[in-house]
């Protein structure tokens, strides 16, 4: 079913209401929880606007409520906040915890907010530019797909019932592992024919779902490090530690000879597993760096060019959309998100970790400014044709860790805790990037149904600011109950 944006926006339907605001929150609890998770033991996060859409629509129908399409996309855009504030979270933050320096509850809460509040902010201006003039250049996926899935749950087909039929199933399974024990959680065979060579295998019902989300070539590449990890690397460093009468570095106790197959992967596997990872980094930002340059470049000159032509006469259609639903949130609140973020970040002890005095945090904070609304603008135009699944988010934290790190050790401040405030910074500026490439394909969906970009905005606020809470708990609780980079939590990002 298509429809004319424009027509749609003219007409007087029901869309920040009480039901949408209160699903959407509710939603965005469970996704931040549960990408939160999902991203300390895989390494990776699913987008929950579909998930969410589809979900709401299903709320609705079980309590007897009626729903327009605006109302159900508005739950989603909530709903879908989350996402963002659990990705720049685990990235980082689990790596104070493996540094001893495990910081309070409020202190990751006051990060994951302010990341999304200066993601949201920055991202206000660009709107116009990126999900309207460059409606043709520019896809946005993830947010075209959504648009597809309201459509299809007004017409009354909806993929509802099979996500709760799947939930079912997980927790079943999971009851019969973890409770009835009629299952083992794991399998695993060892090989004769290789030195501690082992397949095994966790049945759990998280991965195999996040397995069918990424999609066979995805899954096919972590099992494919899975395969080479323990049929290849583990074989070979036990076969060369075998004659060895010392131990083998970094180990500096055990032998080789003395260790099982997870020790090999702890002390050996995981650093080269990390190596992987920070060498993947390093080319994604050299790749995507001239496409990010290009952005911003883009965006520069689309905002020049829409300054310019301001005062230019505007047709009646264009006017008719700006005084409907066609409307951002104020300048004010742009320049003021900004500016909190960046006062609050500096003034407020506390913010950045390691105890940083008033001249450590005005570079840390000025570090958030400069690299958070530079990587918004990247951010927001990227997922624009990559989609929000590919968006390097990890480059962006370790451009920005480089950026700052460099700036610190100019300065001198080279300890621990200097270490730490760059790490923090790191945080909110890749949760403001994630931000802005969450809160661009909600907007594109938000343009393809008609929905009011203000409300869509201040939704995606409404949805930060309570999520903050659920995503900041359940870093802290996993990481207080297990061990990042161990077996249970990998947390390979903030492991490197």
């Amino acid at each position: 079913m298509t429809r004319d944006p424009l027509a749609l926006r003219s007409e007087s339907v029901a869309e920040f209401t009480f039901k949408a605001v209160a699903a959407g929150v509710v939603l965005g609890v469970l996704f931040g929880a549960a990408n939160a998770y999902l991203g300390l033991r895989v390494g990776m996060t699913v987008s929950a606007s579909i998930p969410a859409a589809v979900m709401a629509v299903v709320v609705f129908r079980a309590l007897k409520l009626r729903s327009t399409i605006l109302e159900v996309n508005l739950a989603q855009t909530i709903g879908s906040a989350s996402t963002a504030l659990a990705t720049g979270t685990i990235f980082t933050i689990p790596a104070l915890f493996l540094w001893g320096m495990v910081p309070p509850y409020m202190q990751v809460v006051a990060l994951c907010f302010l990341g999304g509040l200066l993601g949201i902010s920055a991202m206000i201006p660009l709107r116009r530019l990126l999900i309207v003039d460059a409606h043709d250049e520019l896809p946005y996926p993830e947010g075209r797909a959504c648009a597809e899935v309201l459509r299809a749950s007004e017409s009354g087909t909806s993929a509802g019932v099979w996500i709760f039929r799947g939930m079912a199933v997980g927790a079943a399974v999971k009851i019969l592992i973890s409770v009835a024990f009629l299952f083992p959680s794991e399998i695993s065979y060892l090989l004769p024919v290789l030195p501690k060579a082992q397949l095994a295998l966790e049945l759990s019902p998280a991965l195999f779902a996040v397995g069918f989300i990424l999609g066979y070539r995805q899954a096919a590449v972590c099992v494919a490090g899975s395969i080479v990890s323990s049929l290849v690397l583990i074989p070979l460093i036990a076969w060369m530690g075998a004659h060895l009468g010392a131990p083998l570095y970094p180990e500096t106790v055990r032998l080789v000879t003395d260790m099982g197959v997870g020790d090999i992967w702890s002390r050996y596997v995981r650093y080269i597993g990390a190596g992987a990872v920070a060498t993947a980094g390093i080319l994604t930002v050299a790749r995507n760096f001239p496409t990010m340059v290009a952005s911003f470049a883009a965006v520069a000159k689309g905002l020049k060019k829409k300054a310019a032509t301001a005062g230019t006469a505007i047709s009646a259609e264009s006017r008719l959309a700006a005084a409907t639903t066609d409307r951002d949130l104020p300048g004010g609140f742009v320049f003021g998100g900004i500016a909190t973020v960046v006062t609050v970040s500096w003034l407020v002890p506390g913010i950045f970790a390691g105890g940083m005095d008033l001249t450590q945090r005005a570079v840390c904070a000025a570090g958030v400014g400069l690299f958070g609304v530079l990587f918004v603008a990247v951010a927001a135009r990227i997922v624009g044709i990559v989609g929000v699944s590919s968006q390097p988010t990890s480059g962006i934290a370790l451009v920005t860790l480089l950026g700052v790190a460099s700036a610190f050790a100019a300065a001198g401040w080279v300890d621990g805790g200097a270490r730490a405030a760059v790490l923090t910074v790191g945080t909110i500026v890749a949760i403001a990037a994630s931000k802005a490439g969450d809160i661009a394909q909600d907007l594109k969906t938000g343009y393809l149904v008609g929905a009011t970009p203000a409300k869509q905005q201040l939704g995606q606020l409404i949805g930060a600011s309570v999520a903050c809470w659920a995503v900041a708990g359940t870093v802290l609780l996993l990481g207080n109950t297990y061990t990042f980079g161990g077996k249970e939590l990998a947390a390979p990002q903030a492991t490197l």
